[in-house]
C-alpha cells in the first residue's frame, strides 16, 4: 500500500500530495501524515512555502473518511496537533500553504482548502460543505471560516444546504485566488510559490504572524498591536539585515540577496 501523503521538494517549494485513491478522504492516520509534512515546512528554514493538492483530477479530498467513520472512528477523534488534516488547526505555521484544487473540495476538503493562505482552483472544481445533511457539523473551521471569507447570505446558504460552489462562482466572490485549467493547475500554483519565495523570509513569516493575530481586531486595536512587543515576527524583520537590505537593493537596481537574518 502506498504512502497516503507524498511529499517533494524544489528551490524551497515543499509540494505535498493527498493520495488515497479513489476520493483522498482523510482518516486519522492520514491527519497526522499530513501535519507531518506541514510541521516540516514549518521547522525547516530551507523551505518557504507548500503547495498542497491532491492525487488524481477528480477529488482535491472528500474530507472525512466515512468509511473509517463506520468502521468505529469517532466524529470527535483526536486527529492529532494540527487538528483535522493536519493544517485546520495549526495556527502556529508560519509559513504560507497554496491549495492547489485539483477537483471536488467536499466537507473537510473544502475546510482544508480554506486553511490554506492562497487557493487555485482547476475550471471543474467544485467546493461544498454538506455536513448538515449527514447530521453533523463542518467544524473543522468551515463553520467558522466560510462567513469570514463570503457575504454572509451565501454562507449560510452553502452550510445550511451544502449546495456545490463551482470554481468559478468562488473566484467571482474572491474566495480563490485563480481558476485555471486542469493541465495548468499546478503550474499557476508553483508561479504564486515562486513569486513568495522571492520575497524576503522575515517579512513573509511577519505578514502571517500579523495577519492571524488582528483577524478579530478593528484597525486601531490592530496598530495597538503592531506598535507593542506581542509579534516577534514582526520585531525580528523590522531589525533584519534583510530590512536593510531591500532599500539597498532597489536602490541599486540589483535583486536583493535575502539572508532571513
Amino acid at each position: 500500500m502506498t504512502d497516503p501523503v507524498r511529499t517533494d521538494v524544489h528551490d524551497g517549494v515543499l509540494t505535498i500530495t493527498l493520495d488515497r485513491p479513489s476520493a483522498n478522504a482523510v482518516d486519522v492516520p492520514t491527519s497526522r501524515a499530513l501535519h507531518a509534512a506541514f510541521d516540516r515546512l514549518h521547522r525547516d528554514d530551507a523551505l518557504r512555502v507548500a503547495v498542497l493538492t491532491g492525487g488524481g483530477d477528480r477529488f482535491f479530498s472528500a474530507g472525512w473518511d466515512l468509511k473509517a467513520a463506520a468502521a468505529g472512528e469517532a466524529v470527535d477523534a483526536d486527529h492529532g496537533p494540527g487538528g483535522f488534516a493536519g493544517l485546520t488547526e495549526f495556527f502556529a505555521l508560519d509559513k504560507p500553504v497554496i491549495a492547489a484544487v485539483n477537483g471536488l473540495a467536499l466537507g473537510g476538503g473544502f475546510e482544508l482548502a480554506l486553511a490554506a493562505d492562497l487557493v487555485v482552483a482547476a475550471d471543474h472544481a467544485e467546493f461544498a460543505l454538506p455536513e448538515a445533511t449527514l447530521g453533523i457539523v463542518p467544524d473543522s473551521g468551515g463553520v467558522l471560516r466560510l462567513p469570514q471569507r463570503l457575504p454572509r447570505a451565501i454562507a449560510a446558504e452553502l452550510l445550511l444546504t451544502g449546495r456545490r460552489m463551482t470554481a468559478a462562482e468562488a473566484h467571482r466572490y474572491g474566495l480563490i485566488n485563480r481558476v485555471v485549467p486542469a493541465a495548468d493547475l499546478l503550474a499557476e500554483a508553483d508561479g504564486l510559490a515562486r513569486r513568495i519565495c522571492a520575497a524576503a523570509p522575515l517579512a513573509v513569516t511577519a505578514i502571517k504572524e500579523i495577519t492571524r493575530r488582528t483577524a478579530a481586531l478593528d484597525v486601531e486595536a490592530g496598530q495597538r498591536l503592531l506598535r507593542g512587543d506581542a509579534l516577534p515576527h514582526y520585531r525580528a524583520a523590522l531589525t533584519s539585515a534583510d530590512a536593510e537590505e531591500g532599500p539597498r537593493a532597489f536602490a541599486e537596481r540589483r535583486p536583493p540577496r535575502w539572508t532571513g537574518r
